[in-house]
Formats: structure tokens, sequence, C-alpha cells
């Protein structure tokens, strides 16, 4: 099935809102085994979303739409895809009755303008919104189908998976399973190398995607059903496995801070954080994660020289020599932040986020990044490169968070040097 994804509101053109709709449907619909052949914007005009329609009408077999729905003069979707596939609006009381609804429970009465929402195609159907006053809105005509799908994020996202994402798999009479497999501390590059002959398979799929700091592998299967699409990918999978081993730190949705917070639990151990560079990123991101205090009860952001000296106990003597950018910084860092907190590992990280800052021997993007446990202590050296501040921070965290990670589980920690607690760790430049 071909599909094309229709974005209306001049709001977008001007570039007032972000797209994240787009990227949403694209992914969804190629997870479906739809392909996508074209996505575009286009303002709230009656005649130049008509010629739009019209063209896409005759080059695909499935139009997916967000925006316009609302109940304003300039709310134009439904009416103009309503007149291109040659459909009639009619009232739905069941739609009007929930809005109406809606509006008395803030104590507020509905808007006449409003009941525009509650008009459905005598042809197509509709799909109950939640979240918000606009109903999902479906056409057919002729082996076309379009989509109406409301702009706001949180009304689409929703909608999309309890109802339209259902009723697309119904209709191409086939399953769709999905597999993500998520992968840490190899480049894009460096995973295709490794696994590139495994995308070239025709029933599962595999597709790369790189994410900063990180690498997503989506496996599809269609099958019969979603069990056996299910096992299909669960085999796939295991090719992968074979190949990157536990570079693969996840699947599906499991975040590198949720994988880090499991593994801590699983394995009762604690961690403190002590960061320069990335300015209680770390931190941040263990804490988003729900029960982390279980494991995390100390971040230390000690940004200034003094606070390292002060809070951490790194030698004056080392911040006044080699100075704070260093693997022997970064590993009294991460052995004080696990010794005045009492956790069972230490993570630190201390570098050159940017613009500015770099010099030759010390450029922007350089972090040392250093996790403790017991008397070994790791350091590594990270060059991100000249990019922006917040890749190199995100970069550098997701390392650490991985060498946390790996330590946790003792697995091997690639690309790293280990020291004793009592050593100086200097690492060959």
């Amino acid at each position: 099935m071909k599909a094309e994804i229709i974005c209306v509101g001049t709001e977008l053109l001007l570039g007032d809102i972000l797209n994240t709709n787009a990227q949403f449907l694209a992914k969804e619909l190629a997870a479906l085994g739809i392909t996508v052949h074209h996505q575009w914007v286009v303002g709230d005009n009656e005649s130049r979303l008509a010629e739009l329609v019209q063209q896409a009408m005759q080059r695909s077999d499935l139009l997916v739409f967000s925006g316009g729905l609302g109940p304003t003069a300039d709310d134009l979707t439904k009416e103009t895809v309503a007149r291109c596939f040659g459909d009639t609006l009619v009232l739905e009381p069941e739609i009007l009755q929930q809005i109406q609804q809606y509006y008395a429970s803030t104590g507020r009465h509905m808007p006449q303008s409003n009941e525009k929402q509650a008009l459905i195609p005598q042809q197509g159907g509709w799909f109950d919104n939640k979240n918000g006053t606009a109903p999902g809105i479906w056409f057919y005509r002729q082996g076309k189908r379009a989509v109406l799908l409301p702009g706001p994020p949180n009304e689409l996202c929703p909608l999309w998976h309890e109802k339209v994402k259902p009723w697309l798999a119904a209709e191409q009479n086939q399953a769709l399973y999905s597999l993500v497999l998520r992968i840490t501390g190899i480049g894009e590059s460096h995973v295709e190398e490794l696994v590139g002959h495994l995308f070239e398979n025709a029933n599962p799929t595999a597709a790369i995607y790189a994410k900063t700091g990180e690498v997503h592998i989506r496996i599809t299967a269609m099958a019969e059903n979603q069990q056996r699409g299910e096992e299909m990918c669960r085999a796939y999978a295991e090719k992968f496995y074979a190949l990157l081993g536990n570079a693969i730190y996840a699947e599906n949705d499991c975040t590198l801070q949720q994988a880090v917070v499991e593994s801590l639990k699983k394995q009762g151990l604690t961690i403190a954080t002590a960061e320069s560079c990335t300015g209680g990123l770390v931190s941040q991101m263990i804490t988003q994660v729900a029960g982390a205090s279980e494991v995390f009860g100390f971040g230390f952001c000690t940004y200034a020289n003094q606070a390292k000296h002060k809070l951490l106990g790194v030698s004056t003597e080392l911040l006044d020599t080699v100075g704070a950018v260093s693997s022997q910084v970064a590993s009294q860092m991460a052995t004080g932040a696990a010794k005045v907190s009492g956790a069972d590992i230490g993570v630190s990280l201390t570098g050159i986020a940017g613009p500015g800052g770099g010099t030759e021997q010390k450029p922007v993007g350089l972090v040392y990044i250093a996790a403790c446990k017991g008397d070994d202590v790791y350091v590594a050296k990270l060059l991100v490169g000249n990019r922006s501040r917040e890749t190199v921070r995100t970069c550098a965290a997701k390392r650490a968070l991985d060498m946390a990670r790996r330590l946790a589980l003792g697995l091997p920690l690639p690309h790293t040097k280990k020291f004793s607690a009592t050593e100086i760790a200097v690492l060959e430049e």
C-alpha cells in the first residue's frame, strides 16, 4: 500500500510549530508495512489543499492528514477532502452529544461553531477521540482511503494507537509486528559494517536509524497473525544479537536510563554521579525513571574546580597541572562520588562541550568519562567532534550510562582503560 502524509496548517508553513506529526506518522506507517512516498505541508487554503488531494489520490492508495479539523472557519480539511472524494457530510448526534458534554463538564456552553466537528462522511466513518472534541474521520472511494486526524499530538498519537492503527492493520488482512533493538557504544557506520547484510531480507525487514549517542534497528514482519509475526521477528533478531552482542542494551521502548536503573536494581547496586561539562544531565536522565530512588541518591554537579576539590576530593595539584579536562581528574571525580555517597558505582564526566573553550590539545567535543566499582576504575576518552553543545553533552551522558550498565552487569567495558583506585589514571594521548 502506497501512502502520502499531508499536514495542514499555515502555522506549520511559517515555522511557528514544529511538525512532529509527520515524523510520528511516517514511523507508524512504516511499522505497518505501508510505504510513504510523499510528505506535504499545506496552509489553510481550500484551493491549494484540494489541488494537492486530487493529485495525491491519483498516486497513492492511502492519504493520512493531520490538522484542520477544528471549529473555526479556516479549519477546512474535512470539507475539502469530502468534496474530493465525492462524499457528503452529515451530522452525527453521538459526536455532537460528546462535544456538548465536554463543554458542560468545564462549566461552559458549546459555541455553535463546534457543531461542524460533529459532521461525518456518509460513505466513510469516524474514530472516537477521547482527548479532544474533533473525532478522527475516514473516507473511501474506489480503492482510495483517507484518514483525517486532529493536529494536536496529544490527540493524534493516542487516537492513532487506539483506533486507526488496528483499523489499517485489519484492512490489510495481515498482521504486522515490529521489534526495535536499541544499541549504544557503536556508531551507525560500524553497526552497518557488522550487520549490513541483514538489512537485505524481504520478510522480516530490518532498517537502521541513527539517534544521538545510539542506534536503533527496527525489525518488522508481515504474517498471518501477531503471534507468528512476533516469532519471525524474534528469530531474526537473534541474528543481530549474534553479531552485536551486549551492545544491544534493550528492546522496543526501553530507554538507556531505564536499562541502567533496572540493571542496578537487579544486581542490588547503587550509583552516584559527578558531572562537570554535562551539568547534571546524567542525574536528570536517571531520575526520569520511576523508582530511580532505589538505586540513586547522590548527584554531584561540580562545574568549578573548587567544587571538584571541595566535594569530591580531587587533587588541587592535578587541577593545576593537567587541568580539569583530563583522565586523572575524571578518575578522582568518580571515586570521590562513590566514596562520599557510599554508592557501589561512581560515574564522572569532565570535558569541553563548546562551542568555545577548545584548544589544539583539548578540542571541543573532548570528554573524559570514568566509572568505578570497588577498587577498579575504568576511564574512557570520548571525542565527539566540534558538534553542537547539546550533541556533545548527550553523547557523553549516554556513554557514561552505558559504562554504568556494563559495570553493574559485569560486562566488558570496550574502549576503556582499567586502573586501580589508588593509581593516577593517565590515558595515552
